[in-house]
């Protein structure tokens, strides 16, 4: 037996709206699941388990009738679906009334229900979100049924907000794997019995790392399961880190050399630190337009000696601004800045 676990494919999202990749990322997330199904096609496994968020907001009917016919295309495969907290059962939600294909199974309950696979020795529990928010723990006293052959949970969650799991609690409850969503980083609470599979895709500029799904088979008796990267494309994060002699233009060609080696087509977050000229004044719209970035963030600080302007700008204006600082001791993020960005004012337009 053999199977695919995903989750939170969040079709129709459209992630970084404004930025000039906006409209290809819609399209690419809706063009990784049709990916994946055509690999399930030249490569047939038993089950496909989708944690819920399928969509990124209720369906639309077009969308569902896509969805179906890609399922249809892979007969030999049952896919068992749930609903997550962003294509949750509304009232109105089409979930409700869509008929699938013969080959698929929906959860539609709010509460656990179970149901026997017609051809593998495998029980599916599952239910589905009808609310945006579920605070209470649906999953605690859930055990399998006493019948031979696999238990194979489906569950969408792992927060506060969002069904809470106690994943000790879960792991001893029986069940031979869990096959969980809503978290959209890769995580495996208990090795080969409790994974979250990630998001498909990366959604936004916070799910960094590789993004995929889980396989997992049968070997020699036991569940083995292994994470498969994808996604067309990743956030990553670069740390560049300034000195005295950094200018614009090298921060710029560090920049070209990140992305050259990480690859032209993913989404960048430019993180800038250290020490740097005080003139220097950085520019972040020409470090955005030299590839996908999707954030600069500037921690650097002017590389002022503090105790010398203090003896030079003694009975000033400048000295006293330093001294209101250093009798605060420790300073958090935001006062530093302030520091900094005021003796840059007093310093720079003549006024000590």
């Amino acid at each position: 037996m053999k199977f695919i676990h995903l989750a939170d494919v969040h079709l129709g999202a459209s992630p970084d709206r404004g930025s000039s990749w906006n409209g290809r990322r819609e399209e690419e997330i809706w063009e990784t699941f049709r990916r994946l199904i055509g690999e399930i096609r030249d490569h047939p496994v038993d089950l496909l388990f989708i944690a819920g968020d399928l969509f990124h907001r209720q369906p639309l009917l077009r969308e569902l009738r896509e969805v179906n016919a890609l399922f249809q295309s892979i007969p030999d495969t049952r896919v068992y679906l749930i609903a997550g907290n962003h294509d949750y059962m509304r009232k109105d939600s089409l979930y409700r009334s869509f008929v699938w294909a013969d080959n698929v199974y929906f959860f539609k309950e709010e509460h656990l229900t179970s149901v026997k696979d017609p051809v593998c020795d495998v029980t599916v529990y599952g239910f589905s979100f009808h609310h945006q928010e579920i605070e209470r723990e649906l999953l605690f006293g859930a055990v399998p049924e006493e019948t031979d052959g696999l238990h194979i949970l489906l569950a969408h969650g792992g927060d506060d907000r969002h069904v809470p799991m106690n994943y000790r609690n879960l792991s001893a409850a029986g069940f031979d794997y869990v096959a969980c969503g809503h978290i959209h980083k890769p995580n495996m609470p208990a090795r080969d019995q409790i994974r979250f599979s990630g998001a498909l895709e990366p959604i936004d500029r916070n799910d960094t790392g590789p993004h995929g799904y889980v396989e997992g088979q049968i070997v020699r008796g036991r569940l083995r399961t292994r994470f498969v990267p994808f996604a067309c494309r990743s956030y990553l994060d670069v740390t560049i880190e300034t000195d005295e002699e950094t200018t614009q233009h090298s921060i710029e060609e560090e920049m070209k050399e990140a992305i050259a080696q990480n690859g032209p087509d993913n989404l960048y977050r430019i993180f800038l630190t250290g020490m740097r000229p005080p003139e220097l004044l950085l520019i972040p719209e020409r470090l955005k337009s030299l590839g996908n970035i999707t954030e600069v963030t500037d921690m650097t600080r002017p590389a002022y000696d503090l105790q010398a302007l203090l003896r030079q700008y003694s009975g000033t204006l400048v000295g006293d601004y330093i001294r209101h600082f250093q009798e605060k001791g420790e300073l958090s993020v935001v006062e530093e800045k302030a520091l900094y960005y005021g003796l840059v004012a007093l310093l720079e337009t003549g006024r000590p």
